[in-house]
């Protein structure tokens, strides 16, 4: 059993005081778990453009609550953002990923079990509200069993042509795992081109180059459209232009970027009427407890290069530079290195 198991921990957490400053490395005290709740030491977190408003992490089992009983202390766990609670009628489709128990949430900032927060600033009880539930920017975190993952069927059939837009290497990894022999990355960042080729993109459409939309373009240059297209950003004017030139009679644009929810998507009916289709896809329709531990093993069998992804690396009090080279558009994936000096335990 952890030295600590029980206590509360202090630590330091990444705070963002107001929307669009930087974030205040604040200390913060950790309570204990308490049912089906464990606590977690937070080794790396990571960012990516989605991570604006989320993190990512790798975390070790400090202590559990009471009734867990798949995981001990000292286990490795990778949190993610939705859940599997394998009882709603989502975890019971074929279909679908998406938990009644335990989807997003973005106004609930308390632990689901008892609507409680477990997280104080000078003892004073602090809400922290995340965009998803296992944001990451403390040093120490609690976590609900079922939102987690002992350590992406977006193409389902194999394309040939495959357009990714804006922040796209991901989807042009898998786009490359599919079989897709053309892979066209677009961005207006042209740094990003030489990246792109590490992930299979063949070629690269910077809509700066050109004085037509850029949708035309990607039609002109695959003589009618790509079978499918990825978009990454959210922006919405990248989705119109992701969608626009897949090709009619069968191909579908796949949204994996979050867009304003705010947003109006604008585009000629007709398109429709074609036979294009437009979908949207929540991490990538994969269940956490079902089908990420097969991911992980992909990795481990080096079926899954990831280190490629990884272009930066700082500490955890050097957050706010992790968001400016992902902001700036500098690199793909920026790892931040938990800090644990100076931490107080009592």
């Amino acid at each position: 059993m952890s030295s600590t198991a029980g206590l509360v921990i202090r630590c330091k957490a990444a705070i963002a005081w107001e929307a669009g400053k930087p974030l205040s490395i604040e200390e913060v005290e950790v309570a204990p778990p308490q049912a089906m709740e464990v606590r977690l030491k937070i080794l790396y977190t990571s960012l990516c453009h989605t991570d604006i408003y989320f993190w990512e992490a790798k975390k070790i089992v400090e202590s559990v609550g009471e009734g867990v009983t798949e995981l001990i202390a000292g286990d490795h766990v990778l949190p993610i953002f939705t859940g599997e609670c394998k009882e709603c009628v989502h975890c019971k489709s074929e279909v679908s990923n998406l938990c009644e128990l335990l989807r997003i949430n973005t106004d609930r900032g308390v632990m689901i079990h008892d609507g409680k927060s477990r997280f104080t600033i000078k003892g004073q009880p602090f809400t922290i509200f995340w965009e998803l539930p296992p944001s990451v920017s403390t040093q120490w975190f609690i976590l609900a069993v079922l939102l987690r993952s002992i350590l992406s069927p977006l193409l389902t059939k194999l394309a040939s042509s495959v357009v990714a837009s804006a922040l796209f290497c991901g989807a042009a990894e898998g786009a490359r795992l599919s079989g897709a022999s053309r892979i066209i990355g677009v961005d207006l960042n042209p740094r990003k081109f030489e990246l792109a080729k590490n992930f299979g993109v063949t070629e690269f459409v910077n809509p700066k180059d050109y004085d037509k939309p850029v949708q035309q373009v990607v039609a002109e240059i695959t003589g009618g459209g790509v079978d499918r297209s990825i978009e990454c950003s959210g922006n919405i004017n990248s989705i119109v232009s992701a969608f626009e030139p897949v090709h009619d009679g069968w191909g579908v644009a796949v949204i994996v970027g979050i867009p304003n929810k705010d947003d109006v998507f604008k585009t000629n009916s007709v398109n429709f009427l074609c036979e294009r289709t437009l979908k949207g896809t929540f991490f990538g329709n994969y269940r956490a407890r079902s089908d990420i531990p097969n991911v992980v093993e992909k990795y481990l069998n080096k079926e899954l290069g990831l280190e490629k992804f990884i272009t930066h690396s700082v500490t955890f009090p050097e957050i706010n530079k992790a968001f400016e080279l992902m902001l700036n558009g500098e690199g793909i994936r920026c790892v931040v290195r938990m800090d644990y000096g100076g931490i107080l335990e009592e």
